[in-house]
């Protein structure tokens, strides 16, 4: 069955069961400071599970392309990808888990025709902390559920994933009990983690079974449903969204409790062809067979390279479709970092030639479908990429003659770590590609080589750090009542302006002290009268609100790609970063990279008065303001 009557079986049986057909969202949300992209269909769809009502009633249902860029180093694994596309369907305080769980195993029984019995599901096990209960009901549910088709469901409770590992399943076993860590869902991830107003509550994960001989247990312990073994594959998320972190961290219940399906197209694709390589499916194998063609080299004896070219440019195909150009910021980065692996990966099948004008019209074919509301540029979209990877490739070429001017020493041909790093540092010729172009040459690379960029990388960010002693403090002068206030007051400016005048506007630049704030950002004209008056009361509005102002320390790469966090000089920070969240009612205002220290309540503020709005700079404007 291919992928694009699988989504047309789902579309169709969810209207029949009364649900309104909603179109699908754009990778790159308007409004939405807390993600680079859409990475799922429920994201467009928060205001409506947080309460307001739905133009088009309680039951709702779509297919949404979604992306996720924490997955980009999974990706040469046969399912993982960065790009994918999410079934959704949602009620909205009408039917719960019953009606879901019921309706969900029928589609995929009777609709796809997959066989009950390689069926596998996970259920809560609770939270005594927090007082959530362990989720019996749906575990129930299940039981009754597979009973329908003749089969006595087991249930395991198994607490952790690496408890998994160690235990595996019992015969008879197919519904498995997790902590928070596999059967929590938020958008920060487990309990701790639940941003503060976010909608949250346990989930329900799906899986499909492979077959034993799937499993490598040496690699990754017994196999049981969250192990990381290629057995189990999960193929959709039920979450019941019971539940909201309140200010003070504890969970209260929601008056009106919905229901968040989420099912990959892709993963249910192969497990309906029985096949656990993702890649196999129609919407990915064209690509794979195009790329055999243009390399005269196999999948099977290259399959991590054609793997990421085919998810990576699949990805790129949708962004650039709808109007995003690559660039070396925020969205327009991840764009061309895709651009750029596909484009390396190419090289490894020795694809020496443009190769992407011949391989993306296949995947523009595959979404031929997909609504010109949202594919707003498929006319541009092939010539952006060809100029992409046409530049992309001279400065590879440029970087190649300069490696081997750096490699002639003493009558030698050697590259040390420290030419490595120079090679990336000064002409954008990344490590991995000199190391492979160093064997290709015949360049010997000294015995520590990888020790010693690391060691250069160091000394960059040392250096680096040295030169900007107080700039990652945003600037203050000291650390007194009012230069707190202030800082404060700078993150809902900046929020602000991105809301009301342009999403794209950033931070470049601030200085604040216990008089006033100063705020520089990119702009390539003066702001109205009426834009600044409209900025003036929105940070009063915020104000006035008493919002909680919270912090907490991340990864510098899941700041930036998984909550989408405002930062202004991501190559110097250290790799682990501290995030300042102002929280709304319905949705974070403001999530912004930052040392601190910040008010705990916007209400401590006071009021908001803007002073002064000036050019600083060719395309910078200032905005001077002051608390009143």
């Amino acid at each position: 069955m291919k992928a694009s009557e699988i989504r047309q079986k789902f579309l169709d049986f969810q209207v029949k069961r009364g649900h309104k057909v909603i179109p699908p969202a754009p990778l790159v949300l308007e409004n939405d400071p807390t993600t680079l992209f859409t990475g799922s269909g429920m994201q467009p769809l928060l205001p409506y599970l947080l309460g307001e009502p739905h133009p088009d009633g309680k039951r709702l249902t779509d297919s949404q392309p979604s992306m996720r860029l924490q997955d980009i180093e999974d990706v040469g694994d046969p399912r993982h990808t960065t790009v994918f596309e999410m079934l959704g369907n949602w009620s909205l305080g009408d039917y719960f888990k019953k009606e879901q769980i019921t309706s969900f195993f029928e589609f995929l029984v009777k609709e796809v025709g997959l066989d009950p019995h390689k069926i596998y599901v996970t259920c809560f096990i609770g939270n005594k902390k927090y007082g959530i209960p362990k989720d019996d009901e749906a575990a129930k549910i299940w039981q009754d559920v597979f009973k329908s088709a003749g089969i006595d469901a087991k249930i395991a409770e198994i607490g952790s994933a690496e408890e998994g590992d160690r235990r595996g399943i019992k015969e008879g076993e197919h519904i498995f009990f997790y902590d928070d860590h596999e059967n929590w869902w938020s958008r920060g991830g487990g309990i701790e983690t639940t941003p503060l107003g976010d909608p949250c509550g346990p989930d329900s994960e799906v899986f499909y079974d492979f077959g034993e001989d799937k499993q490598d247990v040496e690699k990754y312990g017994q196999s049981h449903p969250a192990s990381d073994g290629a057995r189990f594959m999960e193929i959709g998320n039920q979450v019941f969204m019971q539940y909201r972190r309140k200010e003070d961290g504890t969970f209260e219940e929601l008056e009106h409790k919905n229901v968040d399906f989420g099912g990959g197209l892709e993963r249910i694709t192969a497990a309906s062809i029985d096949s656990f390589d993702v890649f196999k499916i129609s919407l990915l194998k064209p690509i794979i067979d195009k790329l055999e063609e243009i390399s005269g080299k196999s999948y099977d004896n290259n399959t991590d390279e054609m793997r990421i070219i085919a998810d990576h440019l699949r990805g790129v195909y949708l962004l650039t479709a709808q109007g995003l150009a690559p660039s070396n910021k925020q969205q327009g980065y991840a764009l061309r970092r895709l651009i750029r692996r596909a484009v390396l990966k190419a090289l490894d099948l020795g694809i020496a030639q443009d190769f992407i004008a011949e391989v993306v019209p296949i995947i523009a074919e595959n979404y031929a479908d997909l609504p010109d509301s949202i594919l707003t540029h498929r006319e541009s979209a092939i010539p952006a990429l060809e100029k992409e990877e046409r530049v992309f490739r001279q400065t590879l070429n440029k970087g190649l003659k300069e490696m081997k001017k750096l490699a002639r020493k003493d009558g030698l041909s050697l590259l040390t770590g420290f030419d490595l790093f120079k090679l990336q540092d000064t002409y954008g010729f990344p490590f991995e590609v000199s190391v492979e172009e160093a064997y290709r040459e015949n360049i010997e690379l000294s015995k520590n080589y990888k020790a010693e960029f690391d060691e250069a990388l160091k000394e960059q960010r040392e250096r680096s750090k040295t030169a900007s002693k107080g700039m990652f403090k945003g600037g203050l002068e000291d650390h007194g009542e009012m230069s707190t206030k202030y800082h404060t007051a700078t993150h809902l400016t900046l929020a602000a302006l991105q809301k009301l005048v342009d999403k794209d506007i950033h931070q470049k630049g601030s200085n604040i002290t216990p008089e006033r704030m100063r705020l520089d950002f990119n702009l390539d004209r003066k702001l109205t009268e009426e834009e600044k008056q409209a900025v003036e009361d929105q940070v009063n509005a915020w104000i006035s609100e008493d919002l909680p102002v919270t912090f907490a320390e991340y990864d510098k790469e899941y700041a930036r790609d998984k909550l989408g966090a405002e930062g202004q000089f991501w190559e110097k920070y250290d790799d682990t970063v501290k995030v300042y969240t102002v929280s709304g009612k319905d949705a974070p205002i403001s999530v912004e990279i930052c040392g601190g220290p910040h008010v705990k309540h916007t209400g401590e503020l006071g009021k908001f008065k803007i002073k002064k709005e000036e050019s600083s700079a060719a395309g910078i404007r200032r905005i001077k303001a002051v608390l009143e």
